[in-house]
């Protein structure tokens, strides 16, 4: 990247924590300079604050829009800001979606913990479809460099039976079903689209899932290598993604968890 006139920059739909986190310290290690959309309490903000100085300390350079990345209204206008910001300084050659937004409800008619319709809207339009409008609206306005890099993190959850975890493996089957679309409609654009399958990850979002002790428990009795995945391995898969020798890799999904989905 050195050797590149222009800025290349990498967007990060959920970058404050988790493997949202760890790919911007991967990409910034290898002089990305990096767009990070979060959204936070105030609370987390002084540790949120440390880490993105020490991402800054790799001599890159770093914005971060504390939004709803899901709110329509609220993505236009920091689409826009995003825009001003880039004029004549560089372009977009990695957008990375970490949006970990949904409803952890049991099935059933239990009053007020059961999913409703409105459950699983909310969780299709955060941790799919926003895939995809982010993607198209960077592309409407040529934010994007050539040859850009779209990706976005599933689980074995889209195809695998979870305790309530059945809005959120909806909208992962989803997203992945999006992501093979845009390979295919956006290559025109030279624009590559992936997916990548984590194994079970110990982060903030995993940890809010009912009985995510047991899921952690299962997960190391059946992973090969007998741990879990970390944060950093699935960062590593995501930069891979963006070398040019992964150019011709669209429209899939690729694992990343040591072999646990083999078991």
């Amino acid at each position: 990247m050195e050797d590149n006139l222009e800025k290349e920059w990498a967007l990060i739909l959920g970058g404050s924590s988790g493997l949202g986190l760890a790919t911007a310290k991967k990409l910034a290690q290898h002089g990305y300079h990096l767009i990070v959309i979060h959204r936070d309490r105030r609370a987390k903000m002084p540790q949120i604050t440390a880490a993105f100085e020490e991402l800054s300390s790799n001599d890159i350079e770093l914005h971060s829009f504390n939004v709803d990345a899901v709110h329509e209204e609220k993505r236009a206008a920091t689409i826009e800001e995003i825009e001003r910001l880039l004029k004549n300084n560089g372009k977009i050659k990695v957008l990375v979606h970490s949006i970990a937004k949904g409803n952890l409800k049991p099935m059933g008619f239990s009053e007020g913990k059961s999913l409703t319709n409105q459950d699983f809207q909310i969780t299709l339009n955060a941790m799919a479809i926003s895939f995809y409008d982010w993607t198209t609206e960077l592309l409407q306005r040529q934010l994007f460099s050539e040859d850009p890099r779209v990706m976005a993190f599933t689980s074995e959850g889209s195809s695998r039976m979870l305790p309530n975890y059945a809005a959120v493996s909806a909208a992962k089957a989803t997203l992945e079903s999006i992501t093979r679309s845009m390979a295919v409609e956006f290559a025109k654009d030279g624009l590559k689209a992936n997916c990548i399958q984590a194994g079970i990850t110990d982060t903030a979002a995993l940890n809010l899932i009912p009985q995510s002790d047991i899921i952690k428990e299962q997960a190391l009795q059946r992973n090969p290598s007998g741990r879990l995945t970390r944060p950093e391995d699935v960062a590593n898969v995501v930069y891979l993604l963006c070398s040019k020798e992964a150019s011709w890799i669209t429209g899939t999904v690729i694992t990343a968890d040591g072999g646990e989905s083999l078991i």
